[in-house]
C-alpha cells in the first residue's frame, strides 16, 4: 500500500509563535490536529502512526509482507479500539525481492504519508557475488574502481522505466574472497541496482558474474541491529490485546523515528496546528532551525546551472511530534514571510 496524496493545498492565515498545550495531559483534545507526544500516545495511535524495523524473510514479496502486517494491525485495532478507524494501509521502504532477506522499514498508517523519507537516506547491502571463473589478481582494485557515481539501466523487471541514469556507490567493499565467491559490502544511493552492480563487477573483472544471496543491513535512518521479525510483531500485538504493551512498544516504534536522519525545524504548536490545514511554516512560528537545512548561498564559484533542490526537512514541535516534510524557501531569521515549503502534511 503506498501513501496517501499530498494534501497541502489549501490557504490559511499566517502563523504565530504562540505556544499552548493542547490538553492537560500532553495529548491531543477536542478538535486540537496534534497528537501527544511520541513517548505518551495509547497502542492504538502507535499502531495508526508507527514504523517496524522488519527482517524481511526470503519467499514473500515485499507487497504480500505489507499485506500480512496491516492485516494484523487492523485486528487487534479492532479489538481495542473498535470504534476507531483501521490504519487505511501500511508503506515499507522500498522494494526487495521475494528471496532478498533484511532491513524493510514499514510505516504504518497515516505515517504512510512520510515514504519518501527513505528516498532521502542511502541503503547497505551484502551481497555474494558469485564470479563465472577465477578472480584476477588485481580483483579488488577493479572493484574499487566502481566506488563512485556510476551509470545504471533498470532492469526489465522493474516497476520504473528503463533508462539509463546515474547512481552513487558511498562504499564498496570486499568482506573475502573464497574460489569463485566473494562477499561485498554495498553502502549506496537508494535506487541503486546491486544486482545490475554485480553484473557490471562481474563484466570489469573479465570472468564474468552474477548476484546470489542479497541481504538489506541498513535501510537510513534504521540498521540490522535492532530488526524485527513478523513473528515478532504477531506476539507483541497478541501480548497488547491481553493488557501488556511492553513488547508492542519495543516493536512498533513512534513514526518520528523515521525521520531521524532527515535536517530538522522546531516550529511553534499554534503553527504547528496552522501547517494541519495546508499553511506554510511561516517565520514567526519557528524556534530553531538546523544548520543542514539551509542551503548553502550562493557564490562566484557555484556551478553555472546547479538548480538542486534544497534538502527535504522536518518539522517538529518542541515536544518531538512530527507536523510535515517541506524544504526551507525562506529566511529563518526574517521577521516574516514563509520559511519551509510544504510537501507532506504528517497531521
Amino acid at each position: 500500500m503506498t501513501g496517501t496524496p499530498d494534501d497541502t493545498g489549501r490557504d490559511a492565515p499566517g502563523n504565530g509563535p504562540a505556544d499552548a498545550p493542547a490538553g492537560g495531559d500532553g495529548s491531543a483534545s477536542g478538535d486540537d490536529p496534534l497528537r501527544a507526544p511520541p513517548g505518551e500516545r495509547s497502542v492504538p495511535e502507535l499502531l495508526r502512526f508507527g514504523v517496524v524495523n522488519l527482517d524481511k524473510p526470503a519467499g514473500p514479496s515485499s507487497h504480500q509482507v505489507s499485506a500480512w502486517i496491516r492485516d494484523a494491525i487492523d485486528e487487534t485495532l479492532a479489538a481495542l479500539d473498535p470504534e476507531g478507524p483501521p490504519t487505511g494501509g501500511v508503506a515499507h521502504s522500498g522494494t526487495l525481492d521475494p528471496k532478498v532477506t533484511g532491513c524493510l522499514p514499514t510505516l504504518t498508517g497515516d505515517a504512510t504519508r512520510m515514504a519518501q523519507v527513505f528516498l532521502e537516506g542511502a541503503k547497505e547491502y551484502v551481497a555474494v557475488l558469485e564470479l563465472h571463473g577465477s578472480p584476477p589478481a588485481d580483483f579488488r582494485e577493479v572493484v574499487a574502481e566502481f566506488e563512485s557515481e556510476i551509470y545504471q539501466k533498470p532492469p526489465r523487471k522493474s516497476a520504473v522505466s528503463r533508462r539509463l541514469r546515474t547512481r552513487t556507490v558511498h562504499d564498496l567493499d570486499v568482506l573475502e574472497v573464497a574460489d569463485r565467491k566473494a562477499l561485498i559490502r554495498v553502502r549506496c544511493e537508494s535506487g541503486t541496482y546491486v544486482r545490475k552492480l554485480c553484473h557490471d563487477l562481474g563484466l570489469a573483472t573479465g570472468v564474468g558474474a552474477h548476484m546470489g544471496h542479497l541481504r538489506r543491513t541498513a535501510t537510513d535512518p534504521f540498521d540490522d541491529r535492532d530488526l524485527r521479525t513478523l513473528q515478532d510483531l504477531v506476539d507483541a500485538l497478541a501480548w497488547a490485546e491481553d493488557g501488556d504493551d511492553a513488547l508492542l512498544r519495543d516493536v512498533v516504534r513512534p513514526a518520528e523515528d523515521a525521520l531521524a536522519h532527515l535536517p530538522a525545524v522546531t516550529v511553534a504548536r499554534s503553527a504547528a496546528r496552522n501547517v494541519a490545514t495546508g499553511a506554510p511554516v511561516y517565520a514567526p512560528g519557528v524556534i530553531d532551525v538546523d544548520d543542514a537545512a539551509v542551503p548553502p548561498a550562493g557564490d562566484d564559484e557555484a556551478t553555472p546551472g546547479d538548480d538542486a533542490d534544497p534538502p527535504l526537512v522536518a518539522c517538529f514541535t518542541p515536544d518531538s511530534v512530527a507536523v510535515c516534510l517541506g524544504r526551507v524557501a525562506g529566511d529563518p531569521d526574517a521577521e516574516s514571510g514563509a520559511v519551509v515549503s510544504l510537501e507532506r502534511v504528517l497531521l
